[in-house]
């Protein structure tokens, strides 16, 4: 083995999980290397959360000034420069980036840039990039290679007519017009972007609501939301025949299920054909675990992800997986949680835990946000709940900010008051989900948020106010 580095962790992926395990690993004065295949800050830093947000920003602000008038103000001409927008967005990520190389070398991590491949428990090398050839020794290995996304068989991908949520990220021109195939938290967000910017859109879900994970009541009002903005929302609807043009793209939208149509004896569902410059897929994520393990190596998988336990080992001893590779949620604040836990159990800093509350969020306007269980879910277990609500349009704040559309809605046990989940929809409300992440988390109580004093006037109230509601108390306007 002469020759060969040795480290106390290696961590294969730069993304939330992969950064933030190394970090920590250094943290900790372990010796430790990051080998990620193209730039620190994986997936999410360079090619999702963090420039959409900022493509999402400028949309937001163009529809605001668009809208001044609602403030007093007199705008005589807005306008856009669609590549300045995307050029403030990879400038964004290239910041981000420099960030997180700037805290591997405060952190001691080396960081490498290649394909990495783990060839035994304690030995990796790596097969591509400039470092192609080395070898390295390790005591532990933490596998976050994260998601890719996943593709609709049979249609070609050129990331100009048809293309996902990355190549969307590098766009050259504004489309005209644009189907977006798939309404989780990433179609709605480029649905909204596109949208806000003037294209005219077609959202295709083939569940029978968009954000199918969020609460049915919070579904339901950001469709009628979305409509009014003018986007065009096909739900229970599934894609056929697509046909890639010179000028675009046509595809046949089936309504309904087949095979519930087929068991009610209906001979044909209703077809409509539509076309648009531009496909965006957004139909979610595939396991990015390819050529990770050499061929020899054979972990548990489930559904193609990792398969670990409460410790965040898989079933080779001394491997461990983290993030998006061992499955949903696929959220980039989960993922830095489980490697954070997942290295501090390996190296004996408190026992790791898994991830049970976290909060979802769709940065859309109204924004969309969540933690803990719905409402349907609750009652499915057979929870005696109670709801409470609390509307935007009784929020000094939000009045004032013009900003009033949406509500917070709590669910708590009807006996204890214990607070099981909350949902928000409305300004901010990605924002204000933090309080009652902690609430569940620390199994606390409606009247607990209740009887904290927020200040007057912040759309902070609302969240308080909906648990007030619970109990029949909520006052403020």
């Amino acid at each position: 083995m002469a020759g060969i580095q040795e480290y106390d962790l290696i961590v294969i992926g730069g993304g939330p999980a992969g950064y933030a395990g190394a970090i920590r690993a250094g943290q900790l004065g372990k010796k430790v290397a990051c080998i990620e295949m193209e730039r620190a800050g994986g997936t999410c830093l360079n090619w999702g959360c963090i420039p959409t947000k900022a493509l999402l920003k400028s949309a937001e602000l163009y529809q605001k000034i668009k809208h001044a008038d609602v403030y007093g103000l007199g705008v005589k001409e807005v306008s856009f420069d669609f590549a300045k927008v995307i050029e403030r967005s990879r400038g964004v990520s290239n910041q981000m980036a420099r960030g997180i190389e700037f805290l591997f070398r405060k952190n001691k991590v080396d960081y490498l840039v290649g394909r990495a491949t783990i060839n035994a428990a304690g030995m990796v090398s790596i097969t591509e990039g400039g470092h192609k050839g080395r070898f390295f020794k390790t005591k532990n290995i933490l596998v976050a290679t994260g998601c890719k996304m996943r593709r609709i068989p049979g249609l070609e991908y050129d990331g100009v007519k048809v293309m996902t949520s990355r190549e969307a990220l590098a766009g050259k021109s504004m489309p005209g017009s644009v189907i977006v195939v798939g309404a989780g938290a990433i179609g709605v967000e480029f649905a909204y972007f596109y949208n806000a910017l003037g294209a005219k859109v077609t959202l295709v879900e083939m569940l029978p609501r968009i954000l199918p994970v969020e609460d049915e009541e919070i579904s339901k009002t950001l469709t009628r939301a979305l409509v009014k903005q003018g986007i065009d929302i096909h739900t229970d609807t599934t894609c056929e025949n697509f046909r890639v043009g010179k000028n675009g793209v046509k595809v046949d939208l089936v309504m309904g299920n087949p095979a519930m149509a087929k068991d009610d004896g209906v001979a044909e569902l209703a077809k409509t054909t539509v076309e648009a410059e531009v496909l965006l897929s957004a139909i979610g994520v595939v396991a990015n675990i390819d050529g990770v393990f050499a061929p020899a190596l054979k972990p548990e998988l489930d559904r193609n992800y990792l398969k670990v336990g409460e410790d965040y080992q898989t079933s080779i001893k001394g491997i461990y997986g983290a993030g998006d590779i061992i499955g949903p949620p696929w959220l980039a604040h989960v993922a830095t949680f489980e490697a954070v836990s997942a290295v501090n159990g390996m190296f004996g800093h408190g026992a790791p835990k898994r991830v049970k509350v976290f909060p979802g969020c769709t940065y859309c306007q109204p924004q969309v946000s969540s933690t803990g269980l719905t409402e349907k879910a609750a009652k499915e277990k057979g929870l005696d709940v109670k709801v409470g609500k609390f509307p935007f349009t009784a929020s000094g704040k939000a009045v004032a900010s013009a900003e009033s559309e949406g509500f917070v809605k709590v669910i708590s046990d009807a006996k204890t008051g214990e607070i099981y989940g909350a949902h928000i929809i409305g300004s901010e409300a990605t924002e204000l989900i933090a309080e009652y992440g902690l609430a569940v988390e620390m199994e606390a109580t409606v009247d607990e948020i209740h009887q904290t004093i927020h200040a007057h006037p912040t759309l902070s109230e609302a969240v308080m106010e909906a648990a007030a509601a619970t109990l029949g108390e909520a006052i403020h306007i």
